[in-house]
């Protein structure tokens, strides 16, 4: 009685092995891929709701203009971002002329990545303002 494997069999095993530990690398590549695109999503929605309290509260914030800035790459993991606002006079009672109550909208676009490759996040927050005499002027939205 033999024992033992002959030397076909084992190719065979070791062929079927090297395929199925292919596939598994080849899976994990992709699911360390998606974690990593994940983490940096969550990074750049954390930093645009603290930007966007920031943009809420400051009160001298120009209008109708794109402002912009950047971010240390200490928040960001080495990666070159930034961000890119714009407040607007979004909706007032109509008729209403400088200094009655508006809602005012902030639009908020945060970027990173190269040039390239750049991905953005983009988020709006509303508060509370005024008219100024050139939202009525130049026909803000009612």
């Amino acid at each position: 009685m033999r024992r033992g494997f002959t030397l076909l069999e084992v190719l065979v095993a070791t062929v079927i092995m090297a395929i199925a530990i292919t596939g598994l690398l080849s899976s994990l590549t992709t699911s360390l891929r998606n974690a990593s695109r994940l983490t940096d999503a969550d990074r750049y929605a954390m930093l645009a709701k603290q930007k966007m309290d920031e943009l809420l509260l400051d009160t001298r914030l120009p209008r109708a203009t794109a402002f912009e800035g950047s971010w240390d790459q200490a928040l960001t993991g080495g990666e070159v971002a930034g961000w890119r606002a714009t407040l607007t006079p979004f909706e007032f009672q109509p008729g209403a002329g400088p200094g009655a109550e508006a809602l005012e909208r902030i639009q908020l676009e945060v970027w990173w990545g190269p040039a390239e490759r750049r991905r953005t996040y983009t988020v709006e927050g509303f508060r509370r303002g005024q008219l100024l005499p050139q939202d009525v002027a130049g026909g803000a939205r009612q």
